[in-house]
């Protein structure tokens, strides 16, 4: 890994750490000001715009029974000034797929999108084979 994945990674924690720790004012901190924001929670709509996109994470986290969240098996692609985050988010016995898109703003690494939804271990497997038209 190199510095600038280093940077977006920390940048990834801070995200869930934020909401770990239900603060709104980092989460504000995280989230791009210069360029368009979007968000998709598990289970809601398409939510766009910053002032949107705050509410609902207010909105969620104050939520007081609000459980902890971890986010693992990371992979980072970056190109550019735009990196994104595919990761595991565990919430109790809950597993979901994270996205998470940053672009760098300013020098540092801010989020634009964030989107999770639930993890099918029982998909088909396919073969090269069947895979082929």
């Amino acid at each position: 890994m190199n510095d600038n994945e280093d940077a977006v990674i920390t940048a990834n924690n801070d995200f869930y750490l934020a909401f770990n720790n239900s603060d709104m004012d980092k989460m504000e901190d995280i989230w791009s000001r210069q360029n368009e924001v979007s968000v998709v929670h598990p289970g809601w709509d398409l939510l766009t715009g910053r002032g949107e996109v705050l509410m609902s994470w207010r909105q969620i986290l104050k939520n007081s029974t609000l459980n902890k969240i971890s986010c693992d098996n990371v992979w980072v692609n970056r190109v550019g000034d735009v990196a994104s985050v595919i990761c595991i988010e565990q919430l109790d016995d809950v597993e979901l797929v994270a996205t998470n898109i940053f672009v760098r703003e300013e020098g540092a690494w801010k989020l634009i999108h964030h989107h999770a939804g639930p993890l099918n271990h029982e998909y088909e497997q396919y073969d090269e084979e069947s895979l082929v038209h």
